[in-house]
């Protein structure tokens, strides 16, 4: 693995690259051959479950409006995504245990479950792009990329004072 400057052109490229990489990973690793295949509503279940996931994992809660915060999408998007999600036996609402007036999340046996699956089928995807890299590397990057997740937890959380729009 070569390191080069980030005050050199070559590194100022490469950072470059980083912004259309990010928009190819997605949308290619979906591509990649998993069993069974994910489809489009696979993907917005995904980043459901998730969400409430993490926010059970941190001991807040998440509502359809939190939900639509996290996606950066409209909240009558986020209720249709999360309606989804309760229609199939993945979420329940419950009365918030903090504000009684409030409605929040959780998973279900059923989407613990789905969420499990899709944990699967993206590691999958991760050994089939990777199936050509030397081990050593394929376990650099995941531990470098799990360092750049967690890091995001620094970001501003979504609708507070800090986060841009």
């Amino acid at each position: 693995m070569t390191h080069t400057d980030a005050s050199l052109p070559q590194g100022q490229a490469l950072l470059d690259a980083v912004g259309t990489a990010f928009a190819r990973l997605r949308r290619r690793t979906m591509q990649a051959p998993v069993d069974p295949p994910a489809g489009p509503k696979d993907l917005k279940r995904n980043l459901v479950l998730n969400i409430v996931d993490e926010a059970a994992e941190a001991a807040t809660e998440m509502t359809v409006g939190g939900i639509a915060e996290h996606l950066l999408v409209d909240p009558s998007v986020a209720s249709r995504m999360v309606s989804d999600c309760i229609s199939h036996g993945y979420l329940v609402r419950a009365a918030s245990q903090q504000d009684g007036r409030r409605t929040v999340l959780h998973l279900t046996e059923e989407g613990t479950a789905l969420l499990r699956h899709f944990r699967r089928q993206q590691r999958q995807a991760f050994e089939y792009i990777t199936r050509d890299w030397p081990e050593s590397e394929r376990l650099e990057f995941a531990r470098l990329l799990l360092k750049y997740a967690d890091s995001t937890a620094r970001l501003p959380a979504p609708g507070t004072a800090g986060a841009t729009s």
